[in-house]
């Protein structure tokens, strides 16, 4: 009985999320979990476009009935860049956008750019 069922049991996936170090950087990537996995799509927030960077610790969710589809699903959040509840920050190098409230009322808001900025292509002067 105990041999019969065995064949009808399904292949368990160990945990629906990894964490791993990208290898290939781009998308698609490639990550190191338990042994390099290669292809792997990168997913983000709606609206939001990234590619993980050569050695960036990795979010993977394995996907699929048996986990067979993994894909990398985010990044960990580094640093404490001291967000206030709603705020969302994007950042690459030294270069940021930070969208939040900043201290007006609802309905107002505040962006904040840290970088050279450009607007189509040339500089933004603020003198």
């Amino acid at each position: 009985m105990w041999i019969a069922e065995q064949g009808r049991r399904r292949p368990q996936a160990d945990g629906t999320a990894l964490v791993g170090r990208v290898t290939l950087p781009g998308d698609p990537a490639a990550v190191y979990l338990d042994g390099e996995r290669r292809e792997l799509p990168v997913y983000g927030p709606g609206g939001y476009v990234w590619r993980p960077a050569k050695d960036q610790q990795v979010l993977v969710l394995k996907t699929g009935a048996a986990g067979e589809a993994p894909c990398v699903a985010g990044a960990p959040c580094g640093e404490d860049w001291n967000l206030s509840p709603g705020e969302v920050l994007i950042y690459s190098g030294s270069a940021t956008v930070r969208v939040g409230s900043g201290g007006v009322t609802i309905g107002g808001g505040v962006v904040h750019l840290t970088g050279q900025v450009l607007v189509n292509g040339r500089p933004v002067v603020t003198e």
